[in-house]
């Protein structure tokens, strides 16, 4: 079977040109996408995408990224799940009823109102064809750089998980994983970040 990857175009030029800047922190802002209590038990390598949110929202802490989180519908779809809360106190999570992120009103004013010029997203959760990629091109039409942490979204099936990632790889958002993101952040093995980090890398 052709894999959705296996059906995307080369990259343009403009593409190559964006895949090849490097990743600043202090331009960068991880949004959680809806890793939710009643949407996670269906999803797809959902342990995966834990383990690697995790390990996402440990970089981001260390490294000074600030981090928003979202919700759909939580009152039907529950909270954020404990394993990823746990992990943001004093964060709350923004919940929203539009698909993308950019449809909340009260996102994007939180998203502008982050210190620093955050020109860069860091994008993590679920569901990667449905909320991910709505936020992706949503961020993508107001000018940010978008990375997709591939092993880090994911959706109810394999299927929609890989042709969400081809939509916002072809919209111009960067695919990455969760080891390139970090390392690339943390730059060297002699920085504080690296050996802070060091001991969740191992354990991954």
């Amino acid at each position: 079977m052709v894999t959705a990857f296996e059906t995307a175009a080369i990259p343009s030029a403009d593409y190559a040109e964006m895949a090849c800047r490097p990743l600043d922190p202090e331009q960068c802002a991880l949004l959680i996408i809806d890793i939710q209590e009643k949407l996670l038990p269906p999803i797809f390598q959902k342990e995966q995408l834990v383990r690697n949110a995790q390990l996402l929202i440990r970089a981001a802490g260390i490294l000074k990224i600030p981090a928003l989180v979202s919700t759909q519908y939580s009152r039907g779809l529950g909270g954020t799940i404990p394993e990823i809360a746990s992990l943001l106190p004093g964060t709350e999570a923004i919940d929203k009823t539009p698909f993308s992120c950019f449809g909340s009103e009260a996102f994007c004013a939180l998203l502008k109102r982050l210190p620093g010029k955050r020109t860069t997203l860091l994008l993590c959760g679920m569901e990667s064809h449905i909320c991910v990629t709505q936020t992706a091109l949503g961020a993508l039409r107001e000018g940010y750089l978008v990375h997709v942490a591939s092993d880090a979204v994911s959706s109810r099936t394999e299927w929609n998980w890989k042709i969400g990632l081809e939509r916002m790889r072809a919209a111009g958002a960067i695919l990455s994983s969760t080891e390139m993101i970090i390392y690339e952040l943390m730059r060297s093995s002699s920085s504080v970040a690296f050996r802070e980090l060091l001991p969740y890398l191992k354990g991954s």
